[in-house]
């Protein structure tokens, strides 16, 4: 996650937890006036469309005072869905064994692009296996990363 998204994301939190939510995670997809920011929450019930609506308001209000984004874009608030995007350290841990999608800033062995399974987090290291290969993927190094539904 890119800084700009880190300092959101701790901007937001706390509005977020204020209404009983988690905030998992926030990306910002920088496209000129189609602009968008996205906010991934998430609750032990579950999230519904007045959840979503609710952590609006509160997020939409901070952001009318900080203004931190200066040019024009779209709210949106979203569960995290089967495909869960993965943001921090933790959030790879809860799925250590399962598949995942992982895009990194800079390649490895001349590739950004891994699909495959999350064998092991060593310190802040993830193995993952793709095609019967392991690689060590430094978190620092990972761009977006997102859970790999599995449908057996």
């Amino acid at each position: 996650m890119a800084k700009f998204e880190h300092k959101l994301t701790d901007m937001l939190r706390p509005a977020v937890e204020e209404v009983g939510k988690e905030l998992l995670g926030v990306e910002f997809i920088s496209a000129g006036k189609h602009s968008i920011l996205r906010i991934f929450i998430d609750h032990e019930n579950g999230i519904n469309v007045d959840d979503c609506a609710e952590v609006s308001r509160q997020v939409g209000a901070i952001l009318d005072v900080e203004d931190p984004i200066s040019t024009e874009y779209s709210l949106e608030i979203s569960s995290p869905g089967l495909d869960r995007p993965l943001f921090d350290l933790p959030h790879f841990q809860e799925v250590v064994g399962e598949t995942i999608n992982v895009k990194v800033s800079m390649p490895l062995n001349g590739r950004r692009k891994f699909k495959g399974k999350l064998v092991s987090i060593e310190n802040d290291t993830l193995i993952i296996k793709v095609d019967g290969e392991e690689y060590e993927l430094v978190f620092s190094n990972i761009d977006k990363a997102n859970l790999v539904p599995n449908f057996e």
